[in-house]
């Protein structure tokens, strides 16, 4: 089965340029569905069971971040990875301490996007292509 796929950004060109950069590179995938907040987020992996959800960090609101920890407390099986602009060593802390899989710089995605998706849907880690 194709990997089913979540894109939650609150802006829509980020959102397309993921679209487009993961149809062109894996066409089999499936983005299933978008969410632009916290609550469409949380209400499109209930009703679409996603195998990941690539969850920006900085929206409106609710934080990816909290995002994240909401999602893993619904103890489904999608898997998360943070979208952001921001790398610290205590960006990577947070990710792991919510339990998402790992984050991907939004300058990096045009490199790092697809292999990340590829390590976290086999169940490992991606914190950048060095670990």
């Amino acid at each position: 089965m194709n990997p089913r796929i979540l894109i939650v950004d609150d802006h829509e060109i980020v959102r397309e340029g993921i679209r487009t950069l993961l149809g062109r590179s894996r066409s089999e995938w499936e983005i299933c569905g978008e969410a632009s907040n916290a609550t469409e987020a949380l209400s499109a992996v209930k009703t679409l069971a996603p195998d990941i959800v690539i969850l920006d960090i900085t929206m409106p609101g609710t934080s990816g971040l909290e995002v994240a920890q909401r999602i893993k407390s619904m103890q489904l099986p999608s898997r998360i990875l943070i979208f952001t602009m921001h790398d610290s060593e205590r960006l990577a802390a947070e990710v792991r301490d919510v339990g998402a899989h790992g984050y991907v710089l939004k300058s990096q995605a045009a490199r790092d996007l697809v292999v990340a998706i590829e390590k976290v849907l086999s169940g490992d880690l991606f914190f950048g292509l060095q670990t």
